[in-house]
C-alpha cells in the first residue's frame, strides 16, 4: 500500500510508533453520541494530537463535532451504517448521515456482505464519498478493505481524489467464517498473554455459536432499515452535498 492508517476506537495511541513513517498518517475511529441518543463510529482521517483532544471533547455533542471537522477540514465518514455493532438505530440518524457527512464506508471487511450492499446503495443515493477500511482486530484481517485513489502520489493527492471523486473501495468483504476465525484468535491471544484466563478456555467452543447470533442480528437489522431509509432514484435531489473542489481544500 502506497498509505496507511489506523483507527483505533478513541484512540490515537496506537499511531504514535508508526507517525515517523512518511506513508501513515493519524487517524481514529470515534464513539459519537447522536441528537437521537444512539451511538454512531465516525472515521476521521489525518488528523493532529491537539484536534483528536478536541475531537473527544465534543463526540457527544455531534452539532459542536460536526462544526468542528468541518472548520478544520477533516475529512470523515460514517462508517458500517448498516450494522448492529453499534447498538440501536433511530430514522433520524439517517437524515444527519445524509446531510452532513461527506464520505460513507461502503466495504468493511469484517461485517456482512449485505450490509455493505446496502451501504453502496445508501451512498449512491445519496452522493456520498464511498471509502472502504478492513476493521480488523487482528493482523490477519489487516488491509483486507481499503480505499483507492489510482495515480495519486502523495496524501495530499490521495484526499484531493477522493474530495473530486476519484476515489475507488477495493477488497474483501466481511463473513461468517472470516469473523468466527478473528474471534478465536483474539481469544487465543489473551489466553497467551493473561495465563489466569486460561480457566476460560472450555466457554471458547460457544464462539462459533455467539458470532452465528450476531450475524442473524445482522439481517434482520440491515433488512429493517434498508427497507426504511433507502430513498428511491426519485427523490435523489432532496440530499444536496456542497463539497470543497481541490483547490478549496489544498
Amino acid at each position: 500500500m502506497g498509505l496507511m492508517t489506523l483507527t483505533d476506537h478513541d484512540s490515537i495511541e496506537g499511531c504514535q510508533a508508526l507517525r515517523q513513517y512518511r506513508d501513515f498518517f493519524v487517524s481514529e475511529e470515534v464513539t459519537c453520541r447522536m441528537p437521537s441518543g444512539t451511538v454512531a463510529h465516525i472515521g476521521i482521517y489525518d488528523l493532529s494530537e491537539r484536534q483528536h483532544v478536541e475531537i473527544q471533547r465534543r463526540r457527544d455533542d455531534l452539532v459542536a463535532l460536526l462544526i468542528y471537522l468541518t472548520e478544520h477540514r477533516l475529512f470523515f465518514s460514517i462508517n458500517h451504517v448498516f450494522s448492529v455493532l453499534t447498538g440501536r438505530r433511530a430514522e433520524e440518524d439517517f437524515n444527519w448521515f445524509s446531510e452532513y457527512f461527506p464520505a460513507m464506508e461502503t466495504r468493511n471487511g469484517s461485517i456482512p456482505a449485505a450490509a455493505n450492499r446496502q451501504a453502496v446503495r445508501l451512498a449512491a443515493r445519496t452522493r456520498k464519498i464511498a471509502i472502504g477500511g478492513s476493521d480488523a482486530h487482528t493482523l490477519a484481517s489487516a488491509g483486507s478493505a481499503y480505499t483507492e485513489v489510482p495515480g495519486a502520489r502523495t496524501k495530499d493527492e490521495f484526499f484531493q481524489g477522493l474530495w473530486q471523486g476519484y476515489g475507488r473501495v477495493r477488497g474483501e468483504t466481511g463473513g461468517y467464517a472470516k469473523v468466527t476465525l478473528d474471534v478465536l484468535r483474539v481469544t487465543a491471544e489473551m489466553f497467551r498473554e493473561e495465563r489466569w484466563t486460561a480457566a476460560l478456555a472450555p466457554l471458547a467452543v460457544l464462539i462459533p455459536a455467539v458470532t452465528f447470533g450476531y450475524y442473524a442480528a445482522e439481517r434482520l437489522f440491515i433488512r429493517h432499515w434498508a427497507g426504511r431509509v433507502i430513498p428511491s432514484s426519485r427523490v435523489r435531489e432532496r440530499w444536496p452535498l456542497a463539497m470543497p473542489t481541490a483547490g478549496e481544500w489544498a
